[in-house]
């Protein structure tokens, strides 16, 4: 089963995201970075990702990469 691309926007690397982008990657997860991905308003507020055009959203880097790893199990 091929895993979905997850999409990163590289203005929200002040919250990890850029670390665990690269993490992602290294377990062959599809790893896009984006200059914007136009959710401005919660990439301001913390940490997120695009998975099959689904915002995720999370308080830490943590919960970020738990909820992108269950998105990917769905798909």
């Amino acid at each position: 089963m091929d895993k979905p691309v997850i999409h990163f926007c590289e203005n929200n690397f002040g919250f990890g995201t850029d670390d665990l982008a690269g993490n992602l990657e290294n377990e062959d997860f599809e790893i896009e970075i984006d200059p914007c991905m136009g959710h401005c308003g919660e990439c301001a507020e913390g940490p997120i990702a695009v998975i099959n055009d689904v915002l995720i959203t999370a308080d830490d880097i943590d919960e970020l990469d738990a909820k992108i790893r269950q998105a990917a199990e769905t798909e």
